[in-house]
């Protein structure tokens, strides 16, 4: 999703195949440890380009789609990262995430008119498989009920929620 020119190719594709596309789901994103001082210019750009160019990419190549069928449904997955401190130092991935949020306000008011809509779901923290596979790894050396007990005390109700809570939030956003 970070390459144009395949992102360009999947939509032709999905043209091709079905005619037409009505619902895009972003829903890509990693974050990397570390605030300003920590991260290396390289880390921050990857940042960006994997959370927040993507939908810029993604949405290039799927709107103009949905502007010619005069309807659509956009629906970007962002995190509290990007309205808020969590826990955690990822400066790239917050700032990445508030700009996926702030893009779909305006881009969602440009094309609603249009009969494009564009919302965004901001979920908490959740337990899904990047949490075992690559966070607990990179946090906390592979601990995963340690790095769950750390971030369930970082929240107001100490649980968290799991991929089907977005996936559903998503559903109902992209339904008529």
């Amino acid at each position: 999703v970070t390459d144009t020119q395949a992102v360009a190719a999947m939509v032709a594709a999905c043209r091709e195949r079905f005619g037409r596309i009505d619902v895009l789901v972003n829903n890509v994103g990693a974050p990397t440890p570390g605030g300003p001082v920590k991260l290396t210019e390289e880390q921050w750009q990857a940042q960006l380009n994997l959370n927040l160019t993507s939908v810029f990419i993604t949405c290039k190549h799927v709107i103009p789609v949905m502007e010619a069928q005069g309807s659509g449904a956009i629906v970007n997955v962002a995190s509290t990262s990007g309205i808020r401190w969590t826990g955690a130092a990822q400066v790239g991935y917050a700032a990445a995430k508030a700009g996926v949020i702030q893009f779909a306000r305006v881009v969602g008011v440009e094309y609603a008119k249009k009969g494009v809509r564009i919302n965004t779901v901001v979920p908490g923290q959740l337990h899904t498989p990047l949490v075992d596979a690559f966070l607990a790894r990179q946090q906390t050396g592979g601990d995963i009920e340690s790095l769950l007990q750390t971030r369930r005390a970082r929240i107001p109700m100490p649980f968290e929620g799991d991929g089907r809570d977005t996936a559903n939030a998503a559903l109902f956003l992209a339904a008529d």
